[in-house]
């Protein structure tokens, strides 16, 4: 990846489109317009509230991150997406329960605005949903190519001069790379004869990036992760990033772990469960969608900790995840963690979490950074696998045979070095060696 010599101005709109307009991406779009309104704050957005220090410590120089780099303003975004439902924004929010009625009615005619695309939707990768608002297609390959016009219609219509797309659907099925997946021609020749093993968030990445649309995919399964997805996007000078938003129990755990393992405090055992009643959670309850995620979920601690090097101290830890579809819940998701460690001459010890979270509210300012993130990205011409943006993920990408970095905190300063360097400034190490010559 070469260092940007410029970064094209951000002018003009910015166009969202989001696969999925369910929980996430109502709750996503009503706070943009809330915040543009100042009738809300984008708690928990990097974009919007973060800082980044530059140069030493005595400069105190440390602007926030939307005045240091060259990012499209809320004002700027155009939203739109398509749905396996055909309620509007509006429809789709009120339903989710996320929201307070306040809020909604502060913004309900720019909600009422918004309706969705008719959705891909092969029901074998999603088997608890049943979409109405559907396309039809002679086969796979055909309906790459009305996504990709609802791309360029969109665009057109919306006066956007530039879009990119964030997956907000549900999870579906476990799929790994096969030899559909090895190349742009297997995987062309895959979509004309309908090959199984190419699922519905696979057709809408296809088809952005196709037109040229940096894509993240926000859900644990097979979509931007294969090589003949990052040989496309090399070729069409692409961005891409995922996979599956970090939000709840997972992001406790790529806060806890790497304090463990700093201290040296050795794991016996992680036990974690949740549950939530959001589609999300309804879905999940198909085995073959919660594999996706359960897999998504388990690598966090194995990459963090490092059991193949530090033996001693997590070569024989237990981790399990539940995940329960509890209808009463609602969005606002609750996550139990048992956590059985041991310390100075193998003493036990014990920490328990509960963390009785609101998924869409912690997922909500993820999108709209990594909607940003990527319009930067491809200004300021990089493309291909965004690694910086691994802070947002649970699954990180990374290049071939890359280990995929998973504490947050290495995640966070890896982003804002990559922000410095865009930018010519000087990565900092925090070695801090030349405050005391």
């Amino acid at each position: 990846m070469k260092q940007p010599t410029s970064i094209r101005p951000a002018e003009g709109k910015l166009g969202v489109l989001l696969p999925g307009m369910g929980a996430v991406a109502t709750t996503t779009i009503a706070g943009v317009f809330l915040a543009r309104k100042g009738k809300g704050v984008p708690v928990g957005s990097l974009t919007q509230m973060g800082t980044i220090r530059l140069g030493r410590r005595t400069d105190k120089r440390v602007p926030k991150i939307a005045d240091f780099v060259p990012l499209a303003n809320l004002p700027q975004l155009e939203f739109g997406g398509w749905d396996i439902f055909p309620d509007s924004v509006f429809e789709a929010a009120d339903h989710a329960k996320v929201l307070e009625g306040h809020h909604l009615a502060e913004v309900r005619d720019e909600l009422e605005a918004i309706h969705p695309m008719k959705g891909v939707f092969y029901p074998g990768y999603v088997k608890r949903l049943h979409g109405t608002h559907i396309k039809a297609a002679r086969t796979k390959a055909d309906m790459v190519e009305q996504v990709r016009d609802d791309i360029r219609t969109f665009k057109r219509d919306r006066g956007c001069d530039r879009l990119v797309a964030v997956w907000c659907g549900s999870t579906e099925a476990y799929l790994t790379p096969t030899a559909v997946h090895a190349t742009v021609q297997s995987f062309e020749e895959g979509l004309l004869k309908d090959d199984p093993m190419i699922s519905n968030a696979q057709i809408y990445s296809w088809a952005c990036i196709k037109e040229r649309v940096p894509f993240a995919n926000g859900a644990p399964n097979l979509c931007v992760d294969f090589p003949a997805v990052w040989d496309l996007a090399r070729e069409l000078r692409v961005p891409i990033a995922g996979k599956d938003f970090k939000t709840g129990q997972t992001l406790m755990k790529t806060i806890l772990a790497p304090g463990f393992k700093a201290r040296m405090l050795g794991l016996a055992g992680w036990y974690s469960t949740n549950i939530l009643g959001n589609r999300d959670g309804e879905v999940l309850e198909d085995p073959d969608s919660f594999k996706s995620k359960e897999v998504s979920k388990l690598g966090v601690l194995e990459h963090i900790l490092q059991p193949e090097i530090y033996k001693e101290l997590y070569g024989d830890f237990v981790h399990k995840v539940r995940i329960d579809y509890y209808k009463p819940r609602g969005d606002s998701k609750e996550g139990w963690d048992n956590i059985d460690l041991f310390g100075w001459l193998g003493y036990p010890m014990q920490i328990k979490v509960n963390f009785l979270c609101r998924d869409s509210i912690l997922a909500a300012p993820v999108v709209l950074d990594l909607a940003l993130m990527l319009d930067l990205a491809q200004r300021a011409d990089l493309h291909g696998t965004q690694e910086w943006l691994s802070f947002y993920f649970k699954s990180p990408m990374t290049a071939p045979n890359l280990y995929p970095e998973h504490d947050l905190f290495i995640q966070l300063m890896k982003l804002k070095n990559t922000l410095r360097w865009m930018m010519g400034e000087e990565p900092i190490s925090h070695l801090g060696t030349e405050y005391y010559d």
